[in-house]
């Protein structure tokens, strides 16, 4: 079952996100309902002590017609205003919570091992930033608001009955308490594994299925195309029977609050029929009995949905409530002690999860603030692994590290289906128009984006189709200049590039990087170039140590690939 913790930590965030329209719209819920029964309980029994009042002429000429028909028309127009207000601030609430949760959940998932352990499955990030959380809805629309206004109606009911007969009130309250919400509780119990079963089939599915487009090379050249396709229908067909077992619930769930809604009336129309027998209540306000104890059922059938789901909704909440409860807005590292110093490593052993040899074995390293760097070695030597950690991406085994704030570029350029503003916002979402016109006059793509139609608002591609890999780099700077942060890590940031455009990006950054540390993995002469320092290394160990104007520098730069 759902920790309780990690439920706190998702209600946590619903209070405290829009605290007062989610009480707003359970209010305005809870009003909806009750007008609706008062609305039909008088007009019930409006009808029928105006039927019985036009049997004579002396009654008809006494009977009040204007005061009841005003308070319906009244009814009904402010049953309609609570509507659509609940409808209004119940849903806008909810999607003010669900878009803050998913920038929470997607820093969460950025920090130290979480980011690389989703990006092996990049499904399994995608279900969790979007069906996880769409789930996590029906936890106030579908369960916390009905739930608020069937309780509401139950007491409603149970009171307006009770003027008539204390006893019909009290057994009329207890009753929908006990079945109205009891059923559903039922229901959500028994609901709960095909609906966990039903979460893990749909992600099994999707997961296949992207592993069968992504990868359908190489499923074809090792002769498993078939299996893969077979494995997709065997995740859909039980997703199919987990859907068949939730419907079959909900249609239970359905019939029995049908038969329960028509004993309870069945039962008010006798209580109503000997109250009048005895001449205690007349047939207006039988009427009136019956009516109230046919609204008071509705709201317990929107309980319905909600308690079905209900075992969705807490695999969500079990999978996502760990990541709410951890601290992602702390710093990956903390700032060194010693002044002028950027970068401050000692001893750091470092390894991937499940790895048997650390990729950094007892390292020591001191950077000085506007220090430019490059590191050599081999691939596989501890390159990328050393920047991932002075990047705070990396989690260390032993030793410390502590460094300015830096940003990590690589050769991977990650661009998004947005506008160039929107992809430069992505640095610095405070960031005017002229800073970004400058960052990119910085990166020498100012003149490209002039000549285009709309400028920044230009839509990108998935991926940020429609450039060129040299522009998609440059673009990529452009927002690493507009971040600035003091350290820059480079890890083969001119890779893949043909010659002109490297060389002309790594001039950029040495013009725009006057002020900053540099580190910079490579294996190309002209990116360790731009070093004042050159570091070897070889299994995790700095091996070598050299400083421009040596020979022991000029050797590993002439030991590097000149292009």
């Amino acid at each position: 079952m759902t920790g309780k913790r990690d439920l706190l930590a998702v209600a946590r965030l619903f209070w405290l996100g829009s605290r007062s329209k989610l009480l707003s719209g359970a209010l305005l819920a809870l009003a909806t309902v009750l007008c609706g029964i008062t609305l039909l309980g008088l007009s019930g029994w409006f009808i029928a002590a105006t039927a019985i009042a036009g049997l004579s002429l002396t009654t008809a000429l006494a009977f009040d017609v204007f005061a009841p028909s005003a308070g319906i028309r009244f009814l009904a127009l402010a049953r309609t205003a609570s509507r659509y207000g609940e409808r209004i601030a119940t849903h806008d609430a909810t999607l003010e919570v669900l878009a803050e949760l998913r920038e929470r959940l997607f820093r969460g998932w950025a920090v130290a091992g979480a980011a690389r352990a989703m990006a092996a499955r990049p499904a399994r990030l995608l279900f969790r930033l979007t069906n996880d959380i769409d789930a996590l809805d029906s936890l106030y629309l579908r369960v916390l608001v009905p739930l608020f206004s069937a309780a509401g109606a139950a007491i409603m009911a149970g009171l307006a009955l009770g003027f008539i007969d204390w006893r019909l009130g009290v057994a009329t309250a207890v009753f929908l308490v006990a079945v109205g919400l009891g059923v559903p509780a039922l229901a959500a119990r028994r609901a709960h594994k095909p609906a966990r079963r039903r979460a893990h089939a749909l992600e099994v599915l999707r997961a296949r299925s992207v592993d069968l487009v992504r990868g359908q090379g190489e499923l074809i050249m090792t002769g498993r195309i078939m299996a893969q396709r077979e494995a997709i229908a065997q995740a859909d067909e039980r997703l199919a029977q987990a859907d068949d077992s939730i419907n079959r619930v909900e249609t239970r769930v359905n019939a029995t609050l049908g038969v329960a809604g028509a004993g309870l009336l069945a039962a008010v129309l006798f209580a109503g029929a000997q109250l009048a027998e005895a001449g205690r209540i007349g047939a207006p306000v039988a009427a009136l009995a019956l009516l109230v104890a046919l609204t008071a059922t509705e709201p317990f059938a929107a309980l319905r949905r909600g308690a079905v789901e209900l075992g969705r909704t807490l695999v969500a909440v079990g999978r996502v409530g760990p990541r709410l409860q951890q601290d992602v807005g702390a710093p990956a590292n903390k700032a060194p002690d010693a002044p002028l110093t950027a970068v401050s490593m000692a001893h750091v052993t470092a390894s991937y999860p499940g790895g048997s040899v650390p990729t950094l074995a007892n390292v020591s390293l001191r950077l000085k603030s506007g220090e430019r760097v490059a590191v050599i070695g081999a691939s596989g030597a501890g390159k990328s692994s050393l920047l991932a950690v002075i990047a705070g991406e990396m989690t260390i085994d032993r030793g410390a590290v502590a460094s300015l704030p830096s940003i990590l570029f690589t050769q991977r350029t990650e661009l998004f289906h947005d506008t160039l503003r929107g992809n430069l916002s992505l640095a610095d979402p405070s960031a005017v128009e002229n800073a970004m016109l400058a960052a990119l006059q910085a990166a020498g793509l100012a003149p490209m984006v002039q000549n285009l139609p709309h400028g920044l608002d230009t839509m990108l591609g998935e991926g940020g189709s429609g450039l060129s890999t040299g522009q998609a780099r440059r673009l990529a700077l452009a927002r690493l200049i507009l971040q600035n942060t003091p350290v820059w890590l480079l890890d083969e940031p001119t890779e893949g590039l043909d010659p002109d455009t490297a060389n002309d990006v790594i001039a950029r950054v040495r013009q725009v990087a006057d002020d900053k540390t540099l580190v910079i993995a490579t294996h190309i002469r002209r990116e360790a170039d731009i070093a004042d320092r050159i570091l070897r290394m070889e299994h995790g160990r700095i091996v070598a140590d050299a400083r421009r104007g040596t020979e022991a520098y000029t050797i590993m730069l002439e030991s590097l690939r000149p292009e």
